[in-house]
């Protein structure tokens, strides 16, 4: 796939992720860019996936042409004008963080709802498998416990956003009514549904106080009634959510090897949810 050879002069910043920066074009409103930092072959990645999910009718905004502008890689895409993440939402208003939890939920099971072509996409414990064995972090013998736990969770051909934080979800609303979509598609793959759960809890619950407002524009009080919002609507009424939560905070750990893998350091708040549960 050969990029096209843009000028970012013709695009304004208006956001900064991990991985890269978003800009919208300066003269037609119907085009934004994600721009990488680094790693320019996750851009090529995320492309040929963000086509993919938009053939399948999963909500998320219309992919449009790979580019560059000499030095980065990037993706046009179709802008979604008056759009907001739920993180910035519940900064915004968090006496409503249960009600945009309750409503993440629900675009999430919508999303787990979703069989794939699993020749199409990689497995999500086959991920886990390849960044177990690429981490320093473990000794070998956490290493054997999470590979046999994750070799026990049971197989589905289930779409998983890879990424599913609230921050990778926006919407935009018109007379009261609000429309939802995904974003940041490059780790989409496809497996059991607690892979992406896990990744809500670690987000919502498991980080410093100002990591959260700096990366989520919100307290940890209010990302903790996002996620209960989220847990009562995603799990039903009638969970055990004491047994549920043993597992999500499993799952929660195991995000770890994703979060470790993009920060190359040790995260022992997260892995902590691994001790005297798997090790």
């Amino acid at each position: 796939m050969k990029p096209t050879l843009i000028d970012l002069n013709d695009y304004v910043r208006v956001g900064e992720g991990a991985n890269g920066a978003s800009y919208n074009h300066k003269s037609d409103p119907n085009i934004m860019l994600k721009m990488y930092f680094r790693n320019f072959e996750a851009a090529q990645l995320e492309l040929e996936l963000a086509q993919k999910v938009y053939n399948m009718g999963i909500p998320t905004p219309k992919p449009g042409d790979l580019v560059t502008d000499g030095k980065q890689m990037g993706i046009l895409f179709r802008r979604i004008e008056g759009k907001k993440s739920y993180s910035r939402a519940c900064g915004d208003n968090p006496e409503r963080a249960e009600e945009y939890g309750r409503e993440f939920a629900q675009l999430s099971k919508k999303l787990h709802a979703v069989h794939v072509d699993t020749s199409q996409f990689e497995s999500c414990k086959q991920r886990y498998y390849n960044m177990l064995a690429a981490n320093p972090n473990f000794t070998p013998e956490q290493k054997q416990k999470i590979h046999d736990y994750i070799a026990s969770v049971p197989d589905t051909d289930t779409a998983l956003h890879g990424d599913l934080q609230f921050g990778n979800g926006i919407f935009t609303e018109k007379d009261g009514v609000r429309t939802p979509y995904f974003i940041d598609l490059g780790d989409f793959c496809y497996g059991n549904p607690m892979f992406d759960v896990g990744m809500v809890y670690l987000c919502a619950c498991l980080n410093d106080e100002s990591w959260t407002m700096e990366v989520n524009h919100m307290s940890n009080a209010t990302a903790a009634r996002f996620w209960d919002g989220f847990a009562k609507e995603y799990f039903g009424p009638d969970a055990d959510m004491e047994e549920v939560m043993k597992q999500v905070k499993i799952f929660a750990g195991l995000k770890t090897l994703m979060v470790e893998r993009d920060t190359r350091c040790p995260m022992p708040q997260f892995r902590a949810m691994l001790e005297g549960t798997i090790y």
